[in-house]
């Protein structure tokens, strides 16, 4: 592991960087969410680390945290500097959507133990190693012809939540152990994340695409709603079988396979 910052130029990047207008909106839904989570990711590892650092034989560990801090604020710079370029095209109603999806982390830092905290965390940590695998290994077919930026974007940072997809795991588990109720706990905060960050991402995803969709004839918008039932049912499906896997007693990212293709973007 290690702290990149890559220069990404954005400043040409249309909305529809991907010939399929759908996929390209999913994505930039979704992009709204580093934004936010990933300061609340900062915030609840400066504490943990803080609990970790009255604990012996946790250097390692307190090492991979640091790494991981600042890798979340990298990625949390570049995806603002994308959505300002989704704003800047008319998107600008995101905002109000984004404001309360942030207070909710603003208010959980105020109200929410250090445990659940960390199992939500853990939670967000698992969804974004599932969406590396299939960001690389899925969706080609939608990424041919796609704005370079935007596609190198998404997968540098993918590619980092890959790498470091087992801190989380394992500042939870050395805090909070491994046993049933450490299990179930981190059970619940992964579908606290899951269910919390997926209900975000459809209203973002739902008025973007109203946006798109406002001045097409009724046969652009049936074949607009097609096609988003077609990327949604895609991503769907291969995301489902690797989410599933988190609910195993014996689930640990760190055995995980990296994808082809991944490497030249930890490179960078």
């Amino acid at each position: 592991m290690r702290v990149r910052s890559p220069t990404i130029d954005f400043s040409d990047v249309r909305p529809d960087w991907a010939p399929n207008r759908e996929f390209a909106q999913y994505y930039n839904a979704a992009s709204t969410v580093p934004a936010h989570v990933e300061p609340f990711l900062v915030k609840v590892m400066m504490r943990a680390r803080d609990e970790l650092a009255k604990r012996p034989g946790q250097q390692r560990l307190l090492e991979d945290v640091e790494i991981f801090i600042k890798q979340e604020v990298q990625h949390c710079k570049r995806h603002v500097a994308f959505n300002q370029r989704l704003y800047d095209s008319g998107y600008a109603g995101m905002r109000e959507l984004e404001a309360p999806y942030e207070a909710d982390y603003r208010r959980w830092l105020e109200d929410k133990p250090l445990r659940f905290l960390l199992a939500y965390s853990e939670g967000f940590e698992a969804m974004g190693s599932s969406s590396a695998e299939v960001f690389f290994t899925e969706l080609d077919d939608y990424l041919n012809g796609a704005d370079e930026s935007a596609v190198t974007l998404w997968k540098w940072h993918l590619a980092e939540e890959f790498e470091h997809r087992s801190v989380c795991f394992d500042v939870y588990k050395a805090l909070y152990g491994d046993g049933l109720r450490g299990y179930l706990y981190r059970l619940y905060g992964f579908v606290c994340a899951i269910t919390h960050i997926g209900r975000h991402v459809k209203r973002v995803n739902a008025y973007l695409l109203a946006e798109d969709r406002c001045h097409l004839s009724e046969a652009q918008h049936a074949t607009s709603v097609e096609r988003e039932r077609q990327v949604k049912r895609r991503i769907a499906k291969a995301s489902l079988p690797r989410l599933l896997k988190v609910f195993s007693p014996r689930y640990d990212p760190a055995t995980k396979q990296a994808p082809a293709g991944m490497a030249p973007y930890l490179e960078l």
